[in-house]
């Protein structure tokens, strides 16, 4: 009894008294913690904004300084007399070059007459041939042009009036020679007013003294700046300071960086040690404390031991052109009016070639597209035409007479032949053709339709699924026009509202089976043609540019529903052409933020082809979604290139494993090595993975078993309108096996 008496009041001890001291010294340490580290950033940020702010003065005090040394020449009745009236160059090479550049430190001088030609040139203090003019005129005439303006507009007439105490003058920041300098420009007039001119004759002296190294040096001394200079790259360095030098005009001349001064980060060196000690010191005594009023110090010291170390550690062909392709076909056609000659026409068109022309460059694309010719010569022989219509585009037009011409089987071998690997130098491409067929009658053909058709063969075998032949036939034409109907409807829809809708395929947590997000995706139900499956709307919004603007509308409806239900996933779907867009990073944390959605729940699915794509927008989006929370998922995983090697360049944070995959899902199939392989790589990079189409609770099962993190298919829920999945989300725990238990007792 004692015993247990003695731990209650043990416990009681720890509970009301130790635990509130406790908590009250890890708060005060971490706020002194806290204020000191802010007060050392804001003594730096202060710092930095005064420094950047003397930088201003200095540079523009150089200008004015700049005007204030021409002054005191080119203002001067013995400068006029010697320039305008009879032009003496040792007396204007004396009294001016060597002046500015001995006295003054500007680094060139020239005189320039009415005409804006130059009559005199000076260069580090020895005098230049004028032709030399030529190289500094593009940073230098900008700002002669402004001053005849300003002389033109009547300033220089209130000089000589008297009305104006000084004549017009200009002085900017320019690129001259390719550097960076500060460029004056001062009319040449009489100081006493008496030695007068025609308005607009008057010669000009040009002074330039470029930003470089004296001019660094100056500043560094006189001001006390560190390790600055003036670069036309700012560093990358984040102990540096880049201070942009913008013209007048607006234009970017240079960068001013510097070492910034940061008084607060020598500060924190200081005090750390002292709050550490004083810290350490504290810790100690308590832990003191507490073993002489319990005996209970082990066990406290341990879990602090443990809570420290939780909290410490964690990549040409020579054929037939387009020209010739369409005289040779309409030749032909022309002239073979046999009943037995037919016409066999292919259109081939590369697949992935994009990719590798952006990746490796424009020289590894014409090779690439050097060896495609021969290879498909090789296949068909010398007895057809092949030819390459431009970029990445063939043609073989073959003609029979009795000899039957197969063209599947022919276009069987080349999709063979394109589809092996291509050595380009140190790398390996792969890539595949899709081929369009039509067959003919030479008698009856006309060359235009001859093509169109083949064309129209063509896109069905891309939009079929690319790497295969398909040959014309009529139907083809009619979905062609149903491909139009669906554009034209398709903008009628975008701008209504009752048409295109958004629903949503739950997310379900592959270990507890709860709902954690959805799906976003788009719905057509057009009140003519009845519901439109996206397989049909969403290329054609591809291939037409509406994409960005259905994407709009769909993100949108799902930040509204992501708003209302915090902590739950939503996935929405972008495409290439969105995230080329060098504004979708905009759009997208407008719509945040005017839904009141937070980042973190928003998930953006991309595919392979974007990880291919090296423009630097796409790239910087992602890196901006990522920075500000938003989740990246790799959609269709499997399907396409499947390199984990791309997502070292492009980091994303899940995969989403392809249908494909886990419907052949059972024991001994391939798919379950692969899939395995998928997640255990994954794993290894710290990426998450999904699984798309899981149907059965067979194919469940293997996932779990696997490690995947979430499962999303027809097991668990269809897409359900907006309402049907706030309600799912409003109820924790509405869960698929929880539904399930309800039919069995039902049942």
């Amino acid at each position: 009894m004692q015993a247990q008496t003695s731990t209650t009041e043990r416990w009681h001890f720890i509970t009301a008294v130790l635990l509130p001291v406790v908590l009250a010294l890890v708060a005060t340490a971490a706020a002194v913690i806290g204020f000191v580290f802010w007060s050392t950033s804001t003594i730096d940020q202060r710092a930095i904004e005064r420094q950047t702010t003397m930088v201003t003065q200095v540079l523009q005090g150089k200008r004015d300084l700049m005007l204030k040394d021409q002054g005191g020449i080119a203002i001067w009745d013995e400068a006029v007399i010697h320039t305008g009236q009879t032009f003496d160059h040792d007396w204007v090479h004396a009294n001016m070059g060597l002046w500015m550049h001995n006295f003054f430190g500007h680094d060139r001088t020239m005189v320039l007459d009415a005409q804006d030609q130059p009559l005199y040139v000076m260069e580090d203090g020895q005098a230049a041939a004028t032709t030399s003019f030529r190289d500094m005129a593009s940073g230098v005439m900008p700002l002669v042009q402004q001053l005849r303006t300003l002389i033109g507009a009547g300033r220089m007439a209130d000089f000589v009036s008297g009305r104006a105490e000084a004549p017009p003058t200009v002085c900017d920041f320019a690129l001259v020679d390719g550097k960076p300098a500060i460029v004056g420009v001062t009319p040449i007039v009489s100081h006493t007013r008496t030695l007068t001119h025609t308005p607009g004759t008057a010669s000009l002296m040009v002074s330039v003294r470029f930003l470089g190294e004296q001019a660094v040096t100056e500043m560094m001394h006189q001001y006390l700046i560190e390790d600055a200079a003036f670069v036309l790259v700012p560093s990358a360095s984040p102990d540096r300071v880049s201070y942009p030098v913008i013209n007048d005009a607006g234009r970017f001349v240079a960068f001013f960086e510097w070492t910034g001064d940061r008084p607060g980060r020598l500060m924190l060196g200081h005090t750390v040690p002292v709050l550490i000690f004083v810290i350490l010191a504290g810790a100690l005594l308590f832990i003191l404390l507490l073993r002489k009023l319990r005996g209970s110090s082990a066990a406290l010291k341990e879990g602090r031991r443990i809570a420290e170390h939780e909290a410490a550690h964690d990549r040409l062909t020579g054929l037939p052109n387009r020209t010739n392709f369409d005289t040779h076909l309409a030749r032909i056609l022309r002239e073979q009016k046999a009943p037995s000659t037919n016409i066999v026409l292919l259109m081939l068109d590369l697949d992935r070639f994009k990719q590798v022309n952006d990746t490796l460059g424009h020289q590894a694309g014409d090779d690439l597209i050097r060896s495609v010719g021969e290879r498909i010569r090789l296949v068909v022989g010398n007895e057809v035409m092949v030819a390459r219509l431009g970029g990445d585009e063939f043609a073989i037009l073959a003609v029979t007479h009795n000899r039957p011409f197969d063209a599947m089987a022919v276009s069987g071998r080349i999709i063979e032949a394109i589809g092996r690997p291509f050595d380009l130098g140190h790398f390996k491409a792969h890539v595949g053709v899709s081929i369009g067929i039509v067959e003919a009658d030479a008698s009856s053909a006309e060359p235009r339709e001859l093509v169109r058709k083949a064309d129209i063969a063509l896109y069905e075998a891309k939009a079929s699924g690319r790497n295969r032949a398909m040959v014309y036939e009529e139907h083809m034409n009619e979905l062609l026009q149903l491909q139009h109907t669906i554009e034209g409807e398709l903008r009628a829809a975008l701008n209504r509202n009752d048409q295109l809708s958004v629903a949503f395929q739950p997310l379900v947590d592959q270990k507890t089976r709860k709902v954690i997000g959805a799906e976003a995706l788009a719905r057509w139900y057009h009140p003519k043609y009845g519901q439109i499956s996206p397989a049909r709307f969403i290329p054609v919004a591809e291939n037409t540019g509406l994409i960005e603007e259905l994407g709009e509308f769909v993100l949108r409806r799902a930040c509204e529903i992501g708003a209302s239900a915090p902590g739950r996933t939503i996935a929405v779907n972008i495409s290439p052409t969105q995230l080329r867009n060098p504004y979708f990073s905009n759009q997208v944390f407008d719509i945040l933020h005017q839904t009141g959605m937070r980042p973190i729940d928003l998930e953006l699915e991309i595919t392979e082809s974007i990880l291919l794509d090296d423009e630097n927008i796409s790239a910087q989006n992602l890196r901006t979604f990522r920075a500000a929370g938003i989740q990246i998922a790799l959609d269709d995983f499997g399907t396409g290139y499947s390199s984990l090697s791309y997502l070292k360049r492009y980091p994303v944070d899940r995969i989403k494993i392809d249908r494909s995959f886990v419907s052949q899902l059972a024991e001994g199939h391939v798919s379950v090595a692969i899939t395995q392989a998928i997640v255990t790589l994954a794993h290894a990079m710290d990426i998450e993975v999904t699984a798309e189409g899981v149907e059965s609770e067979k194919q469940a099962t293997i996932l779990g078993k696997m490690g995947c993190n979430t499962l999303q298919g027809f097991l668990f829920s269809g897409a359900v309108i907006p309402a049907k999945i706030a309600g799912i989300f409003a109820d924790p725990l509405n869960t698929p096996e929880r539904r399930r238990r309800a039919r069995n007792r039902a049942a």
